[in-house]
């Protein structure tokens, strides 16, 4: 199973979520995040093994489980409040391979929760993350530079509000890739 920890956004920010997505519609060469399946995420794991599956040294779906649930208690969370807005690109605005709306309010609780998943994980033998910690939802991805010129202009002249919500509990998600894209489903759940 290909894991990943996240928060989702919820129900309520789908709306306006597609509505910075439509901002960006005439950029050929983007495809765009399904508002649905729009989420933070907090920490990839990749193709996991259950324990039937798995070679003796390798972290499994439990191994998984397990450092969620130590990864929340570590951090001490209390549910709290996330402001999803501005907008960002990986790896620069001059290379864009992902278009993303930042995060603007309760980034100190989602970097300490970051921080302690990533603690957690590898010590139940996952990959350390490559990159740096960016607490961000992805948009769309640049599939090719057709619309580059537009998205730039976005980046620089526009901070889009998608809105706020209550992050109340971290999720272990399961994606599915089908012929539209990723399907997420949960796989647990460790609430704050």
């Amino acid at each position: 199973m290909r894991l990943f920890f996240a928060i989702d956004l919820p129900e309520e920010l789908h709306e306006p979520f597609a509505a910075v997505q439509q901002d960006l519609a005439d950029a050929d060469g983007l495809s765009f995040t399904d508002p649905e399946q729009a989420h933070l995420t907090m920490k990839f794991l990749g193709d996991t093994p259950t324990a039937d599956e798995a070679d003796d040294d390798e972290p499994t779906v439990h191994d998984a489980k397990v450092a969620g649930a130590a990864a929340v208690d570590a951090a001490g969370l209390d549910p709290f409040e996330v402001e999803v807005g501005g907008l960002g690109a990986f790896p620069s605005a001059e290379y864009i391979s992902v278009v993303w709306a930042g995060v603007r309010d309760g980034t100190a609780d989602l970097h300490d929760l970051a921080a302690a998943l990533e603690t957690a994980t590898t010590e139940r033998g996952f990959d350390v993350a490559d990159d740096e910690f960016t607490p961000h939802v992805t948009l769309a991805r640049m599939n090719d530079a057709r619309g580059k010129d537009l998205v730039q202009d976005r980046l620089r002249n526009t901070n889009p509000t998608v809105g706020r919500f209550t992050a109340e509990e971290l999720r272990l998600k399961r994606s599915v890739l089908g012929h539209d894209g990723a399907e997420h489903e949960t796989v647990a759940r460790f609430p704050f």
